[in-house]
């Protein structure tokens, strides 16, 4: 696994979230209403994930 990668939060025009790789964020950045990040690990952008979930500004999957 490659350390130095960073994961993003992206909110999708449906409303839901995904994590996204850094080097993916550049890839469809038009399709994102709003973003998050950058986090260390995935684990860490799971965790704000949950958390951006319960705040109301993410709807599950």
């Amino acid at each position: 696994m490659n350390n130095a990668q960073t994961w993003h939060i992206v909110k999708q025009n449906t409303g839901s979230c995904d994590i996204i790789p850094s080097e993916k964020l550049g890839e469809s950045n038009s399709e994102f209403v709003e973003q998050w990040g950058p986090f260390d690990s995935r684990e860490d952008a799971i965790a704000r994930r949950i958390g951006l979930i319960r705040a109301g500004k993410c709807q599950p999957q």
